[in-house]
C-alpha cells in the first residue's frame, strides 16, 4: 500500500474539549473507515491521518494529539520501531496499536505494550467491523484521550498526596499488580531491580489465558530472573518471578508442612477481573503480615484497592506508580486516593524504593 498522508486536520471552532485522534495505517481503506468512525463522534477529533510512520512523526511535531491509532505492519519504519519515537514526539499522548499482527500473536502484542504502548486491539477481519466492535474501539479511544488530557493538564494527581510512613521491617514477599500499560512498567521495574535480590516475586497482570507463556519471556528477558507460571503448591524461592495464570487468581498460603506456597483461586473476584490483584495482595497479607510490600503499576479500574487496605492493616507496606509515569492511572490513582500509599513513584524508583526497604531491620 501506498503510504499516502494527509495534511493535519483544520481544527473547528469550540474543538478544545475534544479528544485529538491520529491516524497511522498503510492502508487507504483502514485510514477512511477509521477517519470516518472518529469524524463522526461529537466529543472527538481528527488530528491527522498518515500513511506511514515517518510522515506522522514529521506531522507531529506541528499537530498536538492525544491518541495515536498505530498499525504494526507497514513499510519503511515499522510500527513496532516507531512506538518509541511516537511517544517521545506527541508526549504525553496514548498509542492504542490497531493491528492484525496482535491477531497472529502474543508475542507481537507483549512487544508493543513493553515498548510503551498503553493498549492494542485487533484490526477486524472483513464482516468484523460491527457495532460491538466500533464500541469497543471508541471506548479505548475516549479512556486513553481523557488520560492524556488530564496529564497534559496536570491535574492527574495531587500535589500534595497523603502518604503512609515507609515500611519499618525487610519484605518478605513482594507482590505487584497491573493492567493498561503494566506491561511496560514492568519492564522498567525489572529493569532497574538487581538481578540478586533475594526476595520471592509475583505478578498479577490482566491478560488473557493466551499470553502468559509470553508473559513469562517478556519478564525473563527484562528481568534476567527464573519466571514461571504459577501452579498450585509451588514453594516461593528467593528471586524467582511467578506469574497469574490468566484464568486464575494467583495466592499464597502457609501449608501444612510450614512453608509458604502458591494457590490459584478461580472465585470471582469483587473487581470482576481474572486474574484479580485484590486476593493476591489479601493473602500475603494474610501469610506474611508486616513483611509484606505490595506495588501497584498502571492499570484501569480498582482492582487491587481492597487487597491493598488488608496488606496495610496487617503492617505491611503499598508502593503505587505515580500519574505521570501511567499509561493509566485508574488502580495506582485508587490507592492514592484511599490513602494506601507509602509512596508514588515511577516504576525504576519504585525498583529502588524496594532495595531501600529490604535493608530495613
Amino acid at each position: 500500500m501506498g503510504a499516502v498522508s494527509t495534511f493535519p486536520i483544520e481544527r473547528p471552532a469550540g474543538a478544545d474539549s475534544r479528544v485529538r485522534v491520529m491516524v497511522v495505517d498503510d492502508s487507504p481503506t483502514v485510514r477512511a473507515v477509521m477517519s470516518a468512525l472518529i469524524g463522526a463522534e461529537a466529543d472527538l477529533e481528527l488530528a491527522a491521518v498518515e500513511g506511514s510512520a515517518e510522515r506522522a512523526l514529521a506531522v507531529l511535531q506541528r499537530t498536538p494529539t492525544d491518541v495515536i491509532l498505530l498499525d504494526l505492519d507497514m513499510p519503511g519504519m515499522g510500527g513496532l520501531d516507531a512506538i518509541p519515537r511516537l511517544l517521545a514526539a506527541a508526549d504525553p499522548a496514548r498509542i492504542l496499536v490497531v493491528s492484525a499482527l496482535t491477531v497472529r500473536g502474543a508475542d507481537h502484542t507483549l512487544e508493543a505494550l513493553s515498548l510503551g504502548a498503553a493498549d492494542t486491539l485487533a484490526k477486524p477481519r472483513p464482516g468484523e467491523f460491527d457495532d460491538e466492535y466500533r464500541a469497543l474501539l471508541l471506548r479505548k479511544v475516549r479512556l486513553l484521550g481523557r488520560v492524556a488530557r488530564r496529564v497534559r493538564g496536570k491535574a492527574a494527581e495531587p500535589a500534595s498526596p497523603s502518604l503512609r510512613a515507609p515500611p519499618r521491617v525487610a519484605p518478605e514477599i513482594l507482590a505487584i499488580g497491573a493492567s493498561t500499560g503494566g506491561i511496560h512498567a514492568l519492564d522498567q521495574f525489572f529493569g532497574a531491580l538487581p538481578v540478586r535480590l533475594p526476595l520471592p516475586i509475583l505478578v498479577t497482570q490482566h491478560l488473557p489465558a493466551t499470553f502468559s507463556e509470553a508473559l513469562v519471556r517478556q519478564l525473563r528477558n527484562a528481568s534476567g530472573r527464573g519466571v514461571a507460571v504459577a501452579r498450585a503448591g509451588l514453594a516461593l524461592l528467593p528471586g524467582q518471578i511467578l506469574v497469574a495464570p490468566g484464568d486464575a487468581h494467583l495466592t499464597v498460603a502457609i501449608s501444612e508442612r510450614g512453608p509458604v506456597v502458591t494457590q490459584l483461586d478461580r472465585t470471582p473476584s469483587a473487581s470482576g477481573c481474572t486474574p484479580s490483584v485484590d486476593p493476591m495482595f489479601e493473602s500475603c497479607a494474610a501469610a506474611f503480615g508486616a513483611n509484606a510490600l505490595g506495588v501497584v503499576l498502571s492499570g484501569m479500574g480498582r482492582d487491587g484497592v481492597l487487597g491493598a487496605a488488608r496488606v496495610v492493616e496487617a503492617g505491611g507496606t503499598i508502593v503505587a506508580q505515580d500519574a505521570a509515569s501511567s499509561a493509566v492511572w485508574g488502580m495506582p490513582g485508587a490507592i492514592a486516593a484511599a490513602g494506601l500509599a507509602s509512596a508514588l513513584l515511577p516504576p525504576e524508583q519504585i525498583a529502588a524504593h524496594v532495595v531501600a526497604a529490604m535493608a530495613v531491620r
